[in-house]
């Protein structure tokens, strides 16, 4: 029985059938998981205004044996560039930042190449201002000021004239969360906390010097076996932060508590991310729509062209997605919003691997729990990703990608081109062939019907509703269906074809 079917008056918000393409969530994240040897992974759903589900799946400690429970805290990474921009704005309700002056009305020491930057410009990542993370001696574990800024990257010139490019930098954000402080006339994180973990009452969510409250037990103590909740009700359900370890097996610590700030810096659990960003989806945090558009909706840089970034935010326009990612060492994170008025759904992804692209699987997921979400294509058996641009740019920064690699460009198929000469009409598609003969050859060497399936090929198309699209076939079913052992080259392809549909794809 489908149970999509049933109640069709209340098929306006969610769905109790949570599977999409017969393959339920949990089964999806497990498969992943193993895909991307990821130790342990929280995931929370939003069905707006509700959090119906909040689950974790393997290990947050893999050497302690700590299962990932919902208050499993997380370091968010990227994420936390959110948080940050929350934080201006509710000044800027205030009354207390103007967003169009110079950073110099609030930090009078800056070098004189930095006077032209304004506020929004920091905001949108369009200040021009280095990222102090690619500075030769910079260091994870050392800490790093607004003072040191200054001292480093005073003397060097933007990277751009101010408002007229994008390039994310945790500089931006370190100059933010000090305008914040001598604003609010609070530390950074003080005032953080006071106006968003604390007014939400969110028991998950800290900066790095308050995750000292959270206690875990030392379970090499007691044979992997948990004993004191039974004696001290504060280890019942206990709050725990998750841990990662290297290749050798080595924990890898957070970073310094005086790193990243305002663009890595907060811990929190899923559940408490997703109560948040319903908060930030109202008026709770930021009480006016068109102070909330500041901080997620495209805008126009000074040449004109369009952004689909601001504060880590970026922007689609497949049912109003709104996604934010990224990693910080060790960990990953995903946060994704559809902001659709008949399916509002967040998902929100956080796992103790670095370097791992929730992207795709966060879409899967939204669509088994609000139909409109899917994007009405076999999720099975194509990879697909959701462009930020217009077909054509899309289709030219695929190329880029694939000349940066040095991957011979074998043919290109423009099939709106070829309908057009023949009188009929089709949006925006495109087919990218190419490869490597150095790759293909081996593999076809051991079965010649391999041809079929390469060289590889990447498509690019316009939907109905104006999306983008960047899509190919998974590689793995070529697996068993030649019978092929020399799997791993096949996955590397794969993996290849990832990274390039991403880099066509978004900003």
């Amino acid at each position: 029985m489908n149970t999509k079917q049933l109640h069709p008056e209340l098929k306006k918000r969610g769905s109790a059938d949570v599977s999409y393409l017969q393959h339920s969530v949990d089964e999806m994240i497990y498969t992943f998981m193993a895909e991307e040897n990821i130790p342990g992974l929280s995931l929370a759903i939003v069905q707006a205004p509700y959090i119906p589900r909040v689950v974790g799946y393997g290990y947050s400690d893999a050497k302690q044996k700590r299962l990932v429970s919902p208050n499993t805290m997380f370091p968010l990474g990227p994420i936390s560039q959110a948080y940050a921009a929350v934080a201006l704005m509710q000044l800027y309700e205030a009354g207390q930042v103007n967003l169009d002056s110079s950073i110099a009305r609030y930090l009078s020491e800056i070098p004189a190449a930095w006077k032209g930057i304004t506020v929004i410009d920091l905001l949108r990542h369009a200040s021009g201002l280095a990222d102090y993370r690619n500075e030769k001696n910079f260091s994870l574990d050392q800490p790093y000021s607004f003072e040191t800024a200054l001292k480093t990257l005073g003397s060097k010139a933007l990277l751009f004239e101010s408002g007229r490019d994008f390039n994310e930098s945790a500089t931006d954000f370190l100059v933010l969360s000090e305008i914040i402080a001598r604003v609010s006339g609070m530390s950074y994180h003080a005032y953080v906390k006071k106006n968003q973990f604390e007014a939400l009452g969110l028991r998950h969510t800290a900066f790095q010097e308050d995750l000292s409250q959270f206690k875990k037990e030392d379970l090499t103590q007691s044979g992997g076996l948990h004993e004191i909740f039974k004696h001290d009700g504060a280890y019942i359900d206990p709050i725990e932060t998750a841990a990662s370890y290297d290749e050798k097996g080595n924990l890898i610590p957070f970073i310094n508590k005086g790193v990243l700030q305002g663009f890595s810096d907060v811990y929190a659990s899923s559940g408490d991310v997703s109560f948040w960003d319903i908060a930030l989806a109202g008026g709770v945090l930021i009480h006016e729509k068109k102070n909330r558009d500041f901080v997620y909706q495209s805008y126009q840089n000074k040449n004109g062209e369009t952004v689909p970034s601001v504060a880590g935010w970026h922007f689609y326009f497949h049912r109003g997605l709104m996604a934010i990612r990224g990693s910080v060492r060790g960990y990953s994170s995903y946060l994704s919003r559809f902001t659709h008025s008949e399916e509002l759904v967040c998902v929100t992804l956080l796992a103790n691997k670095e370097g791992v692209d929730f992207t795709n699987l966060a879409r899967r997921i939204a669509a088994a729990f609000g139909d409109l979400l899917s994007t009405n294509y076999d999720d099975n058996r194509l990879f697909l990703l959701e462009g930020q641009f217009k077909a054509d740019e899309t289709v030219r920064r695929l190329k880029k990608a694939l000349e940066k690699r040095s991957i011979p460009l074998f043919a290109e198929f423009d099939h709106q081109k070829n309908a057009e000469e023949v009188g009929l009409t089709l949006r925006p598609t495109t087919i990218l062939v190419f490869g490597s003969p150095k790759v293909g050859t081996p593999l076809m060497a051991l079965d010649q019907s391999l041809g079929l399936d390469l060289p590889l090929k990447i498509a690019v198309w316009e939907d109905e509703a104006g999306s983008t699209w960047v899509g190919f076939k998974r590689l793995k079913a070529l697996i068993e269906e030649h019978e092929l052992k020399d799997s791993v080259t096949i996955m590397k392809m794969e993996k290849l074809l990832e990274a390039l549909a991403k880099e066509a794809a978004e900003i």
